[in-house]
């Protein structure tokens, strides 16, 4: 759908996009990004069933196809800034031409990717995570085997998702997340404990889950009667031109999103030193807390296909008018699931099963997430969502990391570890992070600067 095609709503005066067409393009997205969370959840607890040595070879796997995801999740948010914009200037072969080149350069990059790792696979586990237990490693091998296999699938699924969301259509990639992760789940059902395949079954399921999203999108990518479509898979060439725009998109917040995990990482290795209370409360927290943030980060995907959209039409008024419209929505989201995570946490920590001193220092650690997030995160995030579309990426990446390693990371392990706070210094720790960018960004957004670049 194209927001665009009603010439009314782009005379002077009027709106891009109205209250219920904003609805349409952010109501899916933001259950995705739940379903996604709440399905990744399940699948943990489902592999948990197995053993300990199979949740601990999937948990630090994932620690690894993390980062992969990431990369690819950036080269899809170049594809949708460059697409978004050129559908807001209506230069639709262009757009069609830059969702080609998205679609193979994902294909390209995920296969050196998927061949690299596959040839190194061992090496790279005993490198990552040195001399673990040899069951842990093995089970590691085994489902490392077959999620690299899935790598593919998951960057042209990404890409072809953000090409359906540059031209504003968010429902179809939601409905085709929601059959995927259904299919995931009964996967893990029949081959784990139906046949008993263990991790091998839990990382098949995964492949074909993975596989299937990709080939259900390029195939409706193909369908004629859209405004983007992309045919002829095998006879498209890459253009070095629109490739460069992609990337010149997509790397900077490649860069910060493993920024980003490798600090995480980091404060992981400080709280892993606190005891098994402090490790199980921040365990259950950063669930609830990742929980809790999927509706302000679809709030953000959202608003790069309308600031993309605006600036393409050349209308920067919009755009300001947008990110602030989108950041007082996000405010609402935040406060919401907040609210909502911090309301189910007494019941889901007891039939979780944790001790009852993990249990509270949990939802203390929450009570305090759930003041300070609807204040801080929007402005810390959000906004930089709109400076992304607008071309402005690599202040938003230098920012972020900046502010992470001398925040979050540095602040953390001094609270921590020299003054023994204990996890509410990662939290602390966070919260500081979150100020640090919410008052930068703030600037920016006021001085106009962010407004002066250009995508296309």
């Amino acid at each position: 759908m194209n927001y665009q095609n009603n010439n009314e709503q782009n005379n002077v005066g009027s709106h891009m996009f109205s209250n219920k067409q904003l609805l349409w393009l952010l109501i899916p997205i933001i259950a995705e990004q739940l379903l996604n969370s709440l399905m990744g959840m399940v699948d943990s607890m489902m592999v948990s069933n197995v053993s300990p040595e199979a949740i601990s070879a999937v948990s630090l796997v994932d620690s690894i196809n993390i980062l992969v995801q990431q990369a690819f999740a950036a080269l899809a948010t170049g594809g949708v800034i460059v697409c978004s914009t050129y559908i807001g200037q209506k230069r639709t072969e262009s757009a069609k031409k830059a969702a080609g080149q998205v679609i193979m350069t994902s294909a390209f990059i995920s296969a050196v990717i998927m061949v690299i790792c596959m040839m190194f696979r061992m090496q790279l586990l005993h490198l990552i995570f040195g001399d673990v237990d040899m069951a842990v490693m093995n089970n590691a091998g085994i489902y490392f085997f077959f999620t690299i296999l899935s790598f593919p699938g998951i960057a042209l699924s990404n890409a072809g998702s953000a090409v359906y969301r540059a031209q504003g259509n968010t429902r179809l990639p939601m409905t085709i997340a929601i059959i995927s992760n259904a299919f995931n789940i009964i996967g893990n059902a029949v081959l784990i404990f139906g046949f008993g395949m263990g991790v091998a079954g839990a990382a098949i399921a995964t492949l074909a889950s993975r596989i299937f999203s990709a080939v259900v999108i390029l195939f409706m990518l193909h369908r004629p009667g859209q405004m983007l479509t992309v045919n002829h898979y095998m006879k498209m060439r890459p253009d070095k031109v629109e490739i460069k725009k992609i990337l010149s998109m997509g790397i900077p917040n490649g860069i910060e999103n493993s920024m980003f995990q490798f600090g995480k990482l980091a404060i992981q290795s400080t709280v892993s030193t606190m005891g098994t209370v402090a490790i199980a409360a921040q365990a259950m927290t950063n669930i609830f807390e990742n929980v809790n943030g999927v509706a302000g980060v679809g709030v953000g995907i959202g608003l790069m296909t309308i600031v993309g959209q605006c600036m393409g039409a050349g209308r920067k008024d919009e755009a300001i008018y947008y990110v602030k419209k989108m950041l007082a929505w996000s405010h609402i989201a935040i406060l919401s699931s907040c609210i909502f995570a911090y309301v189910i946490s007494r019941p889901v920590t007891y039939f979780a099963g944790m001790e009852e001193e993990s249990a509270k220092l949990c939802i203390y650690m929450l009570g305090w997430i759930t003041v300070v997030k609807p204040i801080l995160w929007p402005g810390s995030f959000t906004t930089a969502y709109g400076f992304r579309a607008a071309g402005d990426v690599r202040f938003p990446m230098i920012v972020s990391t900046i502010s992470m390693w001398f925040c979050r990371v540095s602040l953390c392990m001094f609270l921590c570890r020299v003054i023994g706070m204990g996890p509410m210094g990662v939290w602390i720790g966070m919260f500081t992070d979150w100020g640090m960018r919410n008052l930068i960004f703030t600037i920016r957004f006021r001085s106009g600067r962010w407004l002066r670049h250009k995508v296309v």
